[in-house]
């Protein structure tokens, strides 16, 4: 670990303390006045300087015991920023639990003066609130020092047997994260790696453990023999070097598992994905609840788009139907504001598609001359069939508005898998086919990352990864990271 990660884990332990206890003076501030929650008509009551520091403290010992037992204190760049805040949430509300429980056994006993509830209830809102701005603060800081290099970046050692064409983008990834330095890398043979110095053998790799000149190792493949992969392993756990690998599919989903017994048999079942029973009634009730939300903010949106849309085409419809492949191979129709001329859209769901439809095949021709993406995946360069409007509306993703009426009718989940349309669906491979098994998406894994820079091998990774990891939190995450992709444009 360096310096500066104890630096910025420790200081985090006196900002805490500012916070705990100035939220505590804050919400005796707030609970004399009177009229800050009208319709309770509560009497005004406070306490003394003394009883409310001892309070504090005794509330700021267990919030910070909780939050230590559970490594909340160590500073960790490549963990998750939104689960880390979730988990301050919860633990901070199981603090409030001990602490109401503890000061209501204790009355009488070890002391004798009552703390008022709304000061506890304006204590929790603003400490959490306090905190996570705390956290962002700090995390946000560190990652600038270490772009900017003012802090040392962390040394980084690949693993690998992979030429630079094969690995080209996990070590663009890494160098595009700002925190990482690739110090080498080590294999059997040397190979064609760009830049990265080779590193022969073990012995190489201990004196650079020993001279404290590498922080991580990353294991993409090798032509190590088992044993000294394992001797490997043990170096790095002497050294106290981050040992991690790149999965593959099969590693994914082996984290996936349940274990159970077929009758005195002991075995392990690899799940398809977490999504079942109950999870399922909830990510109903989640996009019902997001449905209200929509026609609540969008509606005003949808009204001014409708208006643009007819005034540069009068055409019909406003909304675009077509044609795609959902859960369980199931045909649906998707619908899009149209942000092209009517006669250029393809009419396959409106039962007017014909083999020689023209839409089509100029559709078909535009994306042999200029798609920016390989098949079964499409992007036309600079799409000739394109409304002024439409500019507009795909920069923002405006378009896909209309999609939550999918959401009601549930054909299409708020997060999930994206849609493919048919002649899509059939470029499939075998291992593909299992963005199928559930409902496609409005927003996914892909959307937020890299967007239309996947192609389609990449894009099926990352929702297949979604299948077999799903989870609310995951689900929270992708729908926060989109209204950022969106408005950010990255």
């Amino acid at each position: 670990m360096k310096k500066h990660d104890i630096i910025f884990g420790a200081v985090r332990l006196p900002l805490d303390f500012l916070i705990i206890f100035s939220s505590f003076y804050i919400s005796r501030e707030l609970r004399l006045v009177p009229d800050f929650l009208p319709w309770l008509n509560l009497p005004v009551k406070t306490i003394s300087n003394e009883a409310l520091f001892n309070f504090a403290l005794f509330w700021w010992f267990l919030y910070i015991f909780i939050l230590a037992i559970h490594s909340l204190y160590l500073i960790k760049l490549t963990s998750s920023k939104i689960q880390e805040f979730f988990q301050i949430i919860r633990y901070w509300f199981y603090s409030m639990v001990f602490f109401s429980f503890f000061i209501f056994l204790w009355k009488w006993i070890i002391y004798n003066t009552d703390i008022p509830r709304l000061i506890i209830f304006y204590t929790f809102i603003i400490w959490t609130f306090g905190v996570i701005l705390e956290r962002v603060f700090l995390n946000n800081l560190e990652y600038f020092l270490l772009k900017k290099w003012f802090l040392s970046k962390k040394k980084l050692l690949l693993i690998t047997n992979k030429t630079t064409d094969k690995i080209s983008e996990i070590i663009e990834d890494i160098n595009e994260s700002k925190i990482y330095k690739i110090i080498g890398y080590s294999n059997k043979e040397k190979l064609e790696l760009q830049d990265i110095r080779y590193k022969w053998n073990l012995e190489k790799i201990k004196t650079l453990f020993e001279k404290k000149k590498c922080d991580e190792v990353l294991y993409i493949d090798s032509d190590f023999n088992k044993k000294d992969l394992h001797e490997l392993w043990e170096l790095t756990r002497i050294f106290g070097i981050r040992y991690r690998y790149i999965t593959n599919s099969f590693d994914v989903t082996k984290t996936n598992t349940t274990l159970s017994l077929i009758n005195k048999i002991p075995v392990i079942e690899i799940n398809n994905t977490s999504l079942d029973n109950w999870a399922k009634v909830f990510k109903r009730i989640f996009d019902f609840v997001a449905w209200i939300v929509w026609v609540i903010i969008f509606s005003p949106v949808l009204i001014v788009v409708w208006i643009m849309i007819k005034l540069e085409d009068p055409s019909w419809p406003i909304f675009y139907k077509n044609k795609r492949i959902g859960q369980w191979w199931k045909r649906f129709n998707l619908y899009k504001f149209r942000y092209m001329k009517w006669e250029y859209c393809i009419k396959d769901a409106y039962s007017k598609l014909k083999k020689d439809d023209e839409a089509l095949l100029l559709e078909k021709e535009l994306i042999e001359k200029s798609s920016t993406r390989n098949w079964p995946l499409y992007k036309i360069k600079d799409d000739p069939r394109k409304t002024k409007i439409w500019t507009f509306i795909e920069k923002y993703s405006i378009d896909e508005i209309p999609q939550f009426f999918n959401l009601i009718i549930w054909n299409m989940s708020l997060v999930w898998p994206r849609p493919h349309q048919p002649r899509e669906v059939e470029k499939y491979s075998i291992d593909q086919k299992r963005l199928l098994t559930i409902k496609p998406w409005i927003t996914w894994m892909a959307q937020v990352n890299w967007r239309e820079n996947n192609d389609f091998k990449k894009e099926a990774e990352l929702d297949i990864f979604y299948i077999e990891n799903w989870s609310m939190l995951l689900d929270l995450k992708i729908i926060l990271k989109t209204f950022s992709v969106i408005l950010s444009r990255k």
